[in-house]
This record gives C-alpha cells, sequence and structure tokens, in this order.
C-alpha cells in the first residue's frame, strides 16, 4: 500500500513537473513569437505619467503584444520591472515582446527632420521651428537669451543670435526648447571648432562676435559660395580702410529690431539712426544680424585678399567689384539704374 502511495505521489509530482515545463515552454514561445495584428505603420504615444499596465494594454489594443498580462510579468520577472520611456514609437513589421520592450526600455522613439535654412535671425528661428511642429515660440525665444551657452566665446553676447546654426535636425515629438536650442548651439560649437578655426589662424584681427557678425553680413549678400571670400575680403578692406560697410541687410535688420520692416528698403531708411545702420556707423555693427551658413562663417574667417572696395548685384545672384567708387557709380548705373529701368518698361508694355 505504502509502494503504492508513493508511486502515486511521484507520477504525480512527474506529471506536475511535466506540466510546468511544458507550460514554461509554451510561455517562452509565445513570449518569442513575432505578432502583427495591424496594417501598414502604427505610431503609438506613450505619455508621460502612464503606468506599465496602462502602457501594455495599449499596445495590446494597437496589435503590436499579443498578451499584456504576459508582456507585463516577463517585464516585472524576467527584465526586472524598468520604466518604459515616454514618447512616439513606429511599428512595421512583427515584433515579439522582448523585441517590443526594448525599443521601449531603450527609448526608440520616433524623431522627424527639422530643417532651419541659414540667414535667419533668431525671430525668424523661432517662429521657423513652431511652424514645424517643435515648441512654442515665445518660450523658444525666452531660452535664445540663455548667453551662458555661448559666454565662453562671446563674452558681450545679450542674445544667441548669429549661433543658432542652420542645418536639418532630427527632433522627437515634444522636445523641450531647451533641448532643441541648446542642440542649435552645440552644433555651431562643433562646426566652428571644426572647421571654421582651422581656416581662421591664430585667431586673426577679430573676436569671434566680430568674426560671426561678419559671416552673418556675407550670408545676407552673397548668393554663391564662389563670392563669398570675396564679399568678406571687400568688407575686410573697408574696415581696415575705416570705410562705412554701407550693407542694406544691416540696415534691414535694424528695422525688424525696431518692428518696422514691410519687406522695402527706402531711401530714408538709410539714415536711420540704429548702431546696426552701417551707412551712419562706420565698423561692424554691435553683433551678428542672422544665422550665417558654415561658407559665409569660413569666408569671414579667411577672406580674400583683393583690391575691391565696392560690389554691386547684378541681379542674377552674381556680383559685380569696383576699386573705386568712379567705377562702382558706372556699375550702379548699369546693373540696378539701366536694369530696373528696362525692367519697369517691359512690365508697363505688358499691362
Amino acid at each position: 500500500m505504502r509502494r503504492w502511495f508513493w508511486r502515486l505521489v511521484q507520477f504525480g509530482l512527474f506529471v506536475a513537473l511535466a506540466a510546468a515545463v511544458t507550460f514554461a515552454a509554451w510561455t517562452w514561445w509565445l513570449l518569442h513569437q513575432p505578432y502583427r495584428n495591424y496594417e501598414g505603420t502604427r505610431i503609438v504615444e506613450i505619455r508621460s505619467g502612464q503606468g506599465a499596465g496602462e502602457i501594455l494594454d495599449q499596445l495590446s489594443a494597437a496589435g503590436i503584444l499579443a498578451d499584456a498580462r504576459l508582456a507585463r510579468a516577463y517585464l516585472i520577472y524576467w527584465l526586472g520591472d524598468p520604466p518604459l520611456l515616454a514618447g512616439e514609437y513606429r511599428f512595421e513589421e512583427p515584433l515579439n515582446t522582448p523585441e517590443v520592450l526594448a525599443k521601449l526600455t531603450r527609448g526608440e522613439i520616433v524623431s522627424y527632420p527639422v530643417t532651419l535654412i541659414e540667414g535667419l535671425t533668431l525671430e525668424e528661428i523661432a517662429d521657423s521651428l513652431a511652424r514645424q511642429g517643435f515648441g512654442d515660440p515665445d518660450r523658444l525665444r525666452r531660452e535664445m537669451q540663455r548667453v551662458e551657452l555661448i559666454a565662453d566665446l562671446d563674452p558681450a553676447a545679450p542674445d544667441l543670435e548669429g549661433y543658432l546654426y542652420p542645418d536639418t535636425y532630427s527632433f522627437a515629438r515634444g522636445t523641450s526648447e531647451e533641448e532643441i536650442v541648446a542642440t542649435l548651439v552645440r552644433t555651431f560649437r562643433r562646426r566652428f571648432r571644426d572647421e571654421v578655426e582651422p581656416v581662421w589662424a591664430g585667431g586673426g584681427e577679430r573676436s569671434v562676435r566680430e568674426l560671426v557678425t561678419l559671416a552673418s553680413i556675407v550670408e545676407k549678400e552673397a548668393l554663391l559660395d564662389e563670392e563669398r571670400a570675396l564679399i568678406a575680403g571687400v568688407y575686410a578692406h573697408r574696415l581696415r580702410r575705416g570705410i562705412a560697410l554701407c550693407a542694406d541687410p544691416t540696415v534691414i535688420f535694424a528695422l525688424k529690431k525696431m518692428g518696422t520692416w514691410d519687406g522695402n528698403l527706402r531711401r530714408p531708411d538709410l539714415k536711420l539712426d540704429s548702431p546696426y545702420n552701417t551707412y551712419v556707423y562706420a565698423g561692424l555693427p554691435p553683433g551678428p544680424i542672422c544665422s550665417p551658413a558654415l561658407a559665409s562663417l569660413i569666408a569671414a574667417a579667411a577672406p580674400a585678399d583683393t583690391p575691391y572696395l565696392y560690389f554691386v548685384s547684378r541681379n542674377d545672384g552674381t556680383h559685380v567689384f569696383a576699386r573705386t567708387l568712379a567705377e562702382h557709380n558706372r556699375n550702379v548705373e548699369r546693373w540696378q539704374r539701366q536694369y530696373w529701368r528696362r525692367r519697369w518698361a517691359e512690365q508697363r508694355r505688358g499691362n
């Protein structure tokens, strides 16, 4: 009787063990079985403050996880209950449960391209970012006053004008205004260190602030990369000679700061009493007038050695250069006054 009883107990234990092993194997197979119950691409947003259980239920309802309870057990007992990070996640192919949880614990969130073109002012960059869905413009402008981000390079900077590097970035939805602005400044610092300083032998005759200011004027004047160093050379030549720069973009920037720029530069504007008006005040303006591209920064760091003191637009993106005022006046007559008289006459005939 006892032998039969113990044999029954052993058999029961064997059956229980076999069942446990079978259940464990089945559970492990389920966990590692790729699953997808949706079509195409699915974007899931995990909000800050959501609990793990709520998140896993959300993923199950979206057709990404086969079993939220099984995923929760794996998260707790196998992974040690790490946090699931907030953000947007893209799912496109069948994934097993550990793969899904790995995306969320590593924070493999979706990022989007954000392009900032060269030549924008601080205000325009804030507006551009906001239009592209990244940040509130007022909060961005406040972050753009954090001069401590650039103080070692430019102790005199009253804001980050000129130091918000124009480029295509990749940001996740919900990235803070603080991180966005810090990224733009970090990129400026890296590109300046790696690509501008090597051609700016010995620091040159200008400070970083003066270099960036000159580069910002070149940015607004030059359309072709091959003319940037030459235009920078003209301005450098004028600075050495003590001749006013007479750069229209500096007057436009002054009008923008006053809130009176309407898209047209008029002759009376050239007499505007502003330190940014390089018709009235000799030398460089107090600071940058936009965020220059790398090509303009390099041109300002290594301007062409040129005899020219003047240039005027040919109205096709190129410029004609002159050594003397008389030569320049002839170029202005040909490429500006005569050009626009012909254009206006053609428009009147066309009407």
